[in-house]
């Protein structure tokens, strides 16, 4: 199961990080819409992301509570178009997270700009576990000092657990 190193700012906007996006080279991968349904399961969280034509079910655990938030995942590639009303059949629908996503690509991090519906502007890097822990424990402070975010206003939710406390379902 892939493993990533992760954080999650709140942002008033991406002009800073953007300029330090353009020193740094990282490769603009795409502007997305997405929108994430998340569905109830036992086991940690289960989301279908639907991203154009694209779709996808995806399920990750991680621990909101250690000093870092490593993320176990796995991803199910969908290919029917009535996916999101089976699995609405399957399992109770806890919220949805409506979001315009800038991707950018540096080395083996994700970067998102989010701008995410009911909730504000987000920054996230995903630092993927390529060979070691330790290894993408480094690569991922080196670009946390690059784009000069601060682990310490780090919100250790998801997006599915911001909108239930907002009470914006």
């Amino acid at each position: 199961m892939p493993v990533n190193l992760e954080i999650k700012v709140k942002v008033k906007n991406f002009d800073s990080i953007l300029k330090s996006l353009k020193k740094l080279k990282a490769k603009k991968a795409g502007s997305l819409h997405q929108k994430d349904v998340y569905f109830s399961s036992p086991k940690g969280l289960l989301k279908l992301r639907k991203e154009g034509k694209s779709q996808q079910l995806i399920r990750y655990q991680r621990n909101e509570e250690g000093k870092n938030r490593w993320s176990n995942f796995e991803i199910l590639e969908l290919h029917q178009a009535h996916a999101e009303s089976f699995l609405r059949n399957l399992w109770d629908c806890e919220v949805v997270v409506e979001k315009e996503r800038l991707l950018y690509l540096y080395d083996n991090t994700r970067i998102h700009l989010d701008k995410v519906k009911k909730l504000g502007n987000y920054i996230e890097l995903e630092t993927k576990v390529i060979t070691t822990k330790k290894d993408a424990q480094q690569r991922f402070r080196f670009l946390l000092a690059a784009l000069q975010i601060d682990p310490k206003e780090q919100l250790r939710l998801s997006y599915h657990d911001l909108l239930i406390q907002a009470g914006k379902k």
